[in-house]
């Protein structure tokens, strides 16, 4: 047990010094990190489905290439390195996935297809949603900036609403949450993690002003809810799939999916909250 703790206490601290060193040092390094991210995540994906799912075998290179190629299109479009035109591939790349069902003669072809989109629209399309988050345009000077803040956030958020729902959970949580699913998550851990999450995003709204004290408390309440359901999303899979994590890459912790699953929700809910920001 205490071996297990120390493997655990390890793969956290440099998955944290890894994820928040990248996001920081420059576009660059945040760039190469989320496309190996979504990658690794969508190869899991596949390497899960294909294990677990009866019937089911898709590409998993093929998924791979296709997350990978959309997180550095949409970075390429926010930067202003590319137009519209360089979303063409990854259409192509999505007909090539239908069309080539036709010819493989697998199994189950609608169940390949579904599992492939899914591959995309969850996990692909939101990492790639982070550099919405990242990239600013200014009109002022026709350039656009790196603003690392952002999608930092979202994760610093995740990550003390997960540790505060956890501590007064434990301590307190009496009500089930959603028990069909996940039977050790709790009303009261869920509005102890959100509270802390909250309190932080006073800080934040202290030291990076572009944002009002509300409107940080607004992302950091969505990041909160849409994270929550990020998870439970994820539990929902891995019961109907019949296992407890989704890999074994990071020792103690499970998966990749077990790392990001908050994420994957949290990310498009932001997006659209600071854009509903600009229409009021």
């Amino acid at each position: 047990m205490i071996n297990n703790f120390i493997k655990r206490a390890i793969t956290g601290a440099l998955f944290v010094a890894i994820l928040v060193g990248c996001i920081l040092y420059d576009a660059f390094s945040f760039g190469i990190l989320f496309t190996a991210i979504s990658s690794l995540t969508i190869y899991e994906f596949g390497q899960l489905v294909n294990m677990r799912a009866e019937g089911v075998k898709i590409n998993k290179t093929i998924n791979m290439l296709g997350g990978a190629y959309l997180f550095l299109a949409v970075m390429g479009f926010c930067i202003d390195a590319a137009d519209s035109k360089i979303f063409i591939p990854y259409v192509l790349l999505l007909l090539y996935m239908m069309i080539s069902e036709l010819y493989l003669k697998k199994e189950n072809p609608v169940l390949n297809w579904a599992y492939s989109m899914l591959s995309q629209l969850y996990i692909g399309l939101p990492f790639a949603l982070l550099n919405v988050l990242a990239f600013h345009n200014d009109p002022e000077y026709s350039s656009v900036s790196y603003n690392p803040i952002l999608p930092l956030s979202i994760f610093i958020f995740l990550w003390l609403n997960d540790t505060g729902a956890y501590c007064i959970g434990s301590l307190i949580g009496k009500h089930r949450l959603f028990e069909r699913i996940s039977p050790k998550k709790s009303w009261e851990g869920f509005i102890g993690g959100g509270v802390v999450a909250i309190g932080v995003s006073f800080i934040l709204a202290h030291y990076f002003p572009f944002m009002s004290i509300i409107e940080w408390a607004g992302l950091a309440l969505v990041v909160v809810i849409f994270g929550t359901w990020g998870d439970l999303t994820e539990s929902l899979l891995k019961r109907q799939l019949h296992v407890k994590d989704s890999g074994t890459i990071l020792p103690g912790h499970g998966g990749m999916l077990d790392r990001f699953d908050s994420s994957l929700m949290a990310i498009p809910a932001a997006v659209v909250y600071l854009y509903a920001l600009t229409w009021f």
